[in-house]
C-alpha cells in the first residue's frame, strides 16, 4: 500500500523549498549575496515545475486510477528514482548552473518522466480508458513528453550556437509552453473531469469532444506566441492569433460544459474546495486574456522589452492557477488538509507580489513613479507564501505522525 499522504507532503516540501529559493532571489536586490543569481534561478525553476507540480500531479493520478490496485512496485521505483534526480538537481544547480552533474540529474529526470508516462498509459485500468478525464490525462502526459524536446535541444544549441542564440531562448520557451499550457493545464482538467465522473455527474460528450479538439489545436498554434519577440514573418502572427482565439473559444466551451453541472458538483465537495476552484477559474480567465493580448505585435514586443510582465505571467500560471488547483484537488482527495486562514495568507502574498511585479513593468514602460524600497517590500510580501506553505506542511506532517502512531 502506497502512502499517498506522504507523497503529498513531499510535494509540499518541494513547494516550500521553491518559496525559500524565491525569497533568496529577492534578497539579491536588497543586499549583496555571495551566490550566483542565475544558478539559483535554475534551481528555483526546476524544483518548482518538477518538484511541487510534477509530484503533486502524479500523486493525484495514482490516487485516481490505482487507489485499490496492487500495482505498487513499479510506481514506487519510479517515484523514488524521480526524487533522487530532484535532490540531485537541488544540490547541483545552485552551485554550478548548467554543468556536468546538474545536466546528468536533469537527463535522468527526463528518463524518469518517460518511464512514468509509460506506466500510466500502459497500466491504467480499462474501465477508465474511454472516459473524458483519461483523454485529458493521457494527452497531458503526451505533451509532457513533447515538452522534453526543449531541454534536449538546449544542449545542442549551447554546444553549437551558444546561450546567446535566439534558438537557446526559443528552446526554453518551447519547453515552458508545453509544460505550463499543455501538460499542467490538461492534467488539472483531467482531475476535474475525473471528479465529475467519480460523482456520477453526466456531461455532454459532444460538447466535451468539441472542447478537447479546440484546446489541442490551440495548444499547438499558441506555441507561436512564444516566438513573436523575434519579429518573425506575418504568418507567425496569424498562427499565434489563431492559437490565442482557439484557446479562448475552447475555454468558453469548457465553462459551458461545467456551468450546468456546477451546482451538483459543488453539493458534493466542500465549500472551501469549491472556492479554490472558482479562484482558479478567475485566474485562468486572466491568463487567457493576457495571451490574447500578446497575439498583437505591440503587446508581444512589450513582453520582450519588459521581463517583469513575463515573470508576472509565469507566476500567475504557476502560483495562481496550477498551485491553487492542486490545493483544491489534494484537499478533496484528503491528501492534504488545507485551512482557510493558511490559504488566505498564501493568496495575500501572491496577489500583493503580483501587483508589485506588474507595477514595476508598467512603471518602466509608462514612466510611472518608482519607490526606493520596492525590492525590500517585495521581499517582505513574498515571504507570506513560504510562511503559509511552511505552516501547512508542519500541520500535515504533525497530522500524519499522529495518525501513524494511532494505528
Amino acid at each position: 500500500m502506497i502512502n499517498l499522504k506522504k507523497h503529498s507532503n513531499i510535494a509540499l516540501g518541494y513547494f516550500l523549498l521553491v518559496g525559500l529559493l524565491g525569497l533568496f532571489l529577492r534578497l539579491f536586490f536588497v543586499t549583496p549575496v555571495a551566490a550566483n543569481f542565475r544558478y539559483v534561478v535554475h534551481a528555483h525553476s526546476h524544483i518548482a515545475l518538477l518538484g511541487w507540480v510534477y509530484i503533486g500531479l502524479i500523486t493525484l493520478f495514482y490516487r485516481m486510477y490505482f487507489k485499490d490496485s496492487q500495482i505498487t512496485g513499479t510506481y514506487r521505483k519510479i517515484f523514488w528514482f524521480t526524487n533522487i534526480t530532484l535532490v540531485g538537481m537541488l544540490l547541483t544547480f545552485p552551485f554550478q548552473g548548467y554543468a556536468l552533474f546538474s545536466i546528468i540529474f536533469s537527463t535522468l529526470f527526463l528518463i524518469a518522466s518517460y518511464w512514468l508516462a509509460w506506466f500510466f498509459i500502459k497500466k491504467v485500468p480499462k474501465k477508465y480508458r474511454e472516459r473524458s478525464s483519461w483523454k485529458c490525462v493521457k494527452a497531458s502526459l503526451i505533451y509532457m513528453i513533447i515538452s522534453s524536446i526543449g531541454p534536449w535541444a538546449i544542449g545542442g544549441v549551447m554546444a553549437t550556437l551558444g546561450n546567446t542564440s535566439i534558438w537557446y531562448k526559443l528552446s526554453i520557451y518551447f519547453y515552458l509552453h508545453f509544460q505550463y499550457n499543455a501538460w499542467f493545464i490538461l492534467a488539472l482538467l483531467g482531475v476535474l473531469f475525473f471528479l465529475v465522473e467519480h460523482l456520477n455527474i453526466r456531461i455532454d460528450k459532444k460538447a466535451f469532444n468539441s472542447f478537447f479538439i479546440l484546446l489541442n489545436a490551440a495548444l499547438i498554434l499558441s506555441l507561436f506566441l512564444s516566438a513573436l519577440w523575434v519579429e518573425p514573418p506575418a504568418v507567425f502572427f496569424i498562427l499565434a492569433a489563431a492559437g490565442a482565439i482557439f484557446q479562448a473559444w475552447a475555454f468558453i466551451q469548457f465553462f459551458r460544459i461545467i456551468r450546468p453541472v456546477w451546482k451538483e458538483l459543488a453539493a458534493h465537495i466542500s465549500l472551501f474546495t469549491a472556492t479554490l476552484l472558482k479562484i482558479t477559474a478567475l485566474f485562468l480567465a486572466v491568463k487567457i486574456l493576457m495571451q490574447l493580448l500578446t497575439a498583437f505585435p505591440y503587446f508581444a514586443g512589450l513582453s520582450y522589452l519588459y521581463p517583469d510582465f513575463v515573470i508576472g505571467y509565469l507566476h500567475l500560471v504557476f502560483l495562481g492557477i496550477i498551485s491553487i488547483a492542486l490545493f483544491a484537488f489534494l484537499n478533496f482527495f484528503n491528501l492534504l488538509k488545507i485551512s482557510r486562514k493558511i490559504f488566505w495568507i498564501y493568496l495575500a502574498g501572491f496577489l500583493l507580489s503580483e501587483a508589485l511585479i506588474f507595477y514595476k513593468g508598467a512603471a518602466i514602460w509608462l514612466g510611472l513613479p518608482f519607490f526606493t524600497e520596492y525590492f525590500l517590500i517585495l521581499l517582505i510580501i513574498s515571504a507570506l507564501m513560504p510562511l503559509a506553505i511552511a505552516i501547512l506542511l508542519a500541520k500535515n506532517l504533525k497530522s500524519s505522525i499522529v495518525n501513524d502512531s494511532g494505528r
